[in-house]
């Protein structure tokens, strides 16, 4: 009977000349997942075959349906979103992949939304050529946050207890300091500190904010947000029993492992955050989107396009991705 509760786990294709259909396939040969989850890749198994093929794995087998309504929570199942075979070129950037990409990602997420999937975990897409009439977004969490209505979302990037979320995420350095806003620093922090208790079960989470500037401004002689912004911020919540610190300088922090005494580091920007975090977990690393009304994950590396089809892609992150988006959706309902 217990079988019959397992989540299931909508997976999007990703961009299929990229290491993402790799990753896929090598993430759920561990048997591991069959037995915790429902599985359904969002794509083709045309193109699963062709890689199954390509990386001459044997004893990958799947089953095949074209309504969800047919899946089966015993095997390892492929949603046919399209009849149409696909033109693959691995390890190259093409519109088609773009098009078959965006396919993929729009239909789990209505189904997220309609709760007929319990989480979704998203495959590397390339943020160019998935650019269309449709998607005109830097990539996977502003589509996301914008299909599921919310008015914040959260970048955080998670590795057991190591999680790091960013203020601004996918824009030009040279915005980063008009848009780190008390505001927008407020609003982050509101959506880091109810996922850190409901998606991650920490009931008083301690929340560092890392500074914009180098050394934190040094007391104003290196900017001035951290004295007119960062700290005014970050004593306003501590007047309303938060646990929030800093602004802390953010070289420092990392390297004498400050990150240690905290539930989760808030950087300004996109590599202030991602930067340290890929070098203390690049491999098992997790993208998650705090926020949310549903749960999406995915790993934290993109389409490695020198690496497609070479059989050499390392699948953990993949792994982790879909073994965080289970532990997120039992703290979502053991929260509720």
């Amino acid at each position: 009977m217990e079988e019959i509760n397992k989540p299931t786990i909508a997976i999007t294709i990703g961009d299929v000349n990229s290491i993402s259909p790799e990753v896929i396939i090598k993430a759920l040969e561990d048997p591991r997942i069959i037995k915790l989850m429902t599985p359904v890749v969002y794509g083709s198994g045309k193109i699963l075959s062709y890689y199954r093929k390509a990386l001459n794995i044997r004893d990958f087998n799947y089953f095949q349906l074209k309504k969800l309504e047919e899946l089966s929570d015993k095997k390892l199942n492929v949603l046919n979103l399209w009849e149409e075979t696909v033109n693959i070129t691995m390890g190259q950037s093409s519109e088609e992949a773009g098009k078959y990409a965006f396919i993929s990602i729009k239909k789990a997420v209505e189904d997220a939304i309609e709760g007929n999937v319990d989480a979704i975990v998203t495959a590397p897409i390339n943020k160019h050529n998935i650019q269309s009439e449709d998607f005109k977004f830097a990539g996977h969490t502003e589509y996301l946050a914008q299909a599921a209505g919310v008015k914040d979302s959260l970048m955080l990037l998670v590795d057991g207890d190591l999680r790091v979320g960013v203020v601004t995420g996918h824009i030009p350095i040279h915005e980063v300091s008009e848009k780190v806003t008390a505001d927008k620093i407020d609003s982050k922090l509101d959506v880091l500190e109810k996922s850190l208790k409901m998606d991650f079960g920490i009931k008083k989470p301690r929340i560092a904010v890392l500074g914009l500037n180098p050394h934190a401004g040094d007391g104003g002689v290196i900017g001035h947000e951290e004295e007119e912004i960062i700290k005014p911020l970050i004593e306003k919540r501590k007047e309303k029993g938060k646990l929030v610190f800093g602004p802390f300088p953010a070289d420092g922090f990392f390297g004498n492992q400050q990150y240690k005494n905290f539930d989760a580091v808030l950087a300004m920007y996109h590599d202030q955050g991602l930067i340290p975090f890929k070098t203390l977990a690049f491999s098992n690393g997790v993208n998650f989107t705090a926020g949310l009304p549903f749960v999406r994950t995915s790993p934290d590396h993109g389409t490695a396009y020198d690496l497609a089809g070479k059989g050499i892609a390392d699948e953990t992150s993949m792994r982790q991705a879909l073994f965080l988006a289970l532990d997120i959706i039992k703290n979502r309902k053991e929260y509720s």
